[in-house]
């Protein structure tokens, strides 16, 4: 049975990535739409979603579950996103995601270690410091809302914006960890911060004077995004059932805590360390969803709690797991519903979709150079040449005939640089420094 529910998630993953329905990197979510807004190619968004999760399947994902023998989620849904992705936008391409993803379902589940040790043979594995490329875009992304409310009202809202944004996510940060019981919920400052700054965003154009009917304005904002993702409740359904079942079967987990408590046989800790996970979650993929139209490929993490809750009884959380995906969907609805209220937001969609490009170029190009930096030191004991890569590639990028969009050039310039410097390794120009 265990092989029958992995291959499915493989391959059900891989289509809503494919259809662009749902991603499960948080990070790479909102750049999901900037694709069915043309503003990128589909060869560029399969190479944001390889740059921002790839190093993360191999130097995160893939060695914690070898460490524990159940799969972390990580290496098995942020490897879909790449599939889904990679194939053709089109019913071919659906159903080669669905193969190829069913496929990687059971080949990660069969041969963890093997994937490990082929990059082992590298004589610099780099992908470990490739992971870096992405560590600062779910943080950045919560500062969005402040970046539109400038765009739209000004430096001085944006500025107000900002802080109040930064104040919340240092508060939560410093006091967000609390007990329940004999276990300590953390909130997730990132989340918690972005739903803050969204608040104060839609304060903001609830104070814009907008012609017509305002509140139908915001629907046209938000709820169009909703539309599109309640519309395909089936297949979230069984994506949350799955998942459920794979976890109740201890095949998946789906975070690093859980993974470590389930495999030593601590169902019930396992169960409330996910179950405070996944609340500190919500408003990050609520959020996110709202204003992308994309929704989590495990919503907001419950069916993990629910597979752990009924350990040993895989039907039971199929089902609980499919009703528990759906009740999040008609949830955040009524959120977005809520937000419907506030009136004069005509031109907060079009600076909404600015300000993500915005902060994702930033955040995409920090990573890309602290990874890129990363990789020179480790590789070659030098500083500076990581820096000067990636922001040549960028800067010369710009005076391209057909250049790439510059969201994608950081990732793609830190890939480019990894194989460089392995080349660089086997000719004998550059030697690796001796361990201390």
């Amino acid at each position: 049975m265990k092989y029958i529910v992995i291959v499915c998630i493989g391959a059900l993953a891989s289509i809503l990535s494919n259809r662009g329905i749902a991603v499960f990197n948080d990070g790479f979510r909102p750049i999901v739409p900037q694709y069915f807004d043309g503003k990128i190619s589909r060869k560029e968004l399969a190479a944001m979603s390889f740059a921002v999760s790839f190093g993360l399947v191999v130097g995160f994902g893939i060695p914690t579950s070898i460490a524990a023998t159940i799969i972390l989620i990580h290496c098995l849904l942020l490897t879909t996103d790449i599939i889904g992705t990679w194939c053709p936008d089109s019913k071919l391409g659906m159903i080669l995601a669905g193969v190829i993803g069913g496929v990687y379902g059971l080949g990660i589940l069969v041969g963890l270690e093997a994937i490990v040790d082929l990059f082992a043979l590298l004589p610099y594995n780099f992908l470990d410091s490739l992971g870096s490329v992405s560590t600062y875009v779910t943080v950045v992304f919560a500062i969005f809302p402040a970046v539109a409310v400038a765009y739209q009202h000004g430096f001085k809202d944006g500025v107000i914006t900002a802080v109040i944004t930064v104040i919340a996510y240092f508060l939560i940060k410093k006091f967000g960890t609390f007990s329940l019981g004999a276990n300590s919920v953390t909130l997730n400052a990132e989340g918690m911060s972005m739903l803050v700054g969204t608040i104060v965003m839609l304060i903001f154009a609830a104070r814009v004077k907008g012609e017509g009917d305002a509140n139908a304005s915001l629907v046209h904002v938000f709820s169009d995004q909703v539309a599109r993702i309640r519309k395909n409740w089936p297949l979230l359904a069984i994506m949350g059932g799955l998942l459920a079942c794979g976890t109740s079967l201890s095949i998946i987990a789906g975070d690093p805590a859980s993974l470590a408590l389930l495999a030593e046989g601590a169902y019930s800790d396992a169960a409330l360390a996910a179950l405070a996970r996944a609340i500190g979650f919500v408003p990050l993929v609520f959020t996110t969803a709202i204003v992308t139209g994309v929704y989590g490929t495990s919503g907001c993490t419950f069916v993990f709690v629910v597979g752990l809750a009924l350990h040993g009884n895989p039907i039971l959380a199929l089902v609980l797991g499919a009703v528990v995906m759906v009740v999040e969907l008609l949830l955040i609805n009524v959120f977005a519903k809520g937000m419907d209220r506030f009136p004069g937001v005509k031109d907060m969609g079009e600076h909404i979709r600015t300000s993500m490009n915005k902060v994702l170029e930033v955040a995409l190009l920090v990573g890309s150079v602290v990874s890129a930096e990363a990789m020179a030191s480790q590789a070659a004991g030098l500083s500076g040449i990581g820096a000067l890569f990636v922001i040549g590639c960028l800067l010369l990028n710009r005076r391209s005939k057909k250049p790439i969009v510059e969201m994608a050039v950081g990732p793609v310039a830190c890939i480019i640089f990894g194989i460089l410097l392995n080349i660089l390794l086997v000719i004998g120009l550059i030697t690796m420094p001796a361990a201390a």
